[in-house]
């Protein structure tokens, strides 16, 4: 699943950076789209890299 998004990010953002004209709503809507993968891509790889690092600032900021 991470690799498929992966690759749709990569393909949403070479359409974004390549010197073609489209129309504003299809940008727009290409941009919109692009930021929902970062943030779901951000999303899996938080939650898989490190699963104990919430917990762990939580515990000192309760201590403190």
């Amino acid at each position: 699943m991470k690799k498929v998004i992966r690759k749709i990010s990569q393909a949403v953002q070479v359409v974004l950076l390549a010197p073609i004209k489209l129309p504003a709503k299809a940008m727009n809507v290409l941009r919109y789209v692009a930021v929902g993968l970062g943030i779901i891509e951000q999303v899996m790889d938080d939650g898989k890299d490190n699963p104990g690092a919430e917990r762990k600032e939580g515990s000192d900021e309760a201590h403190e």
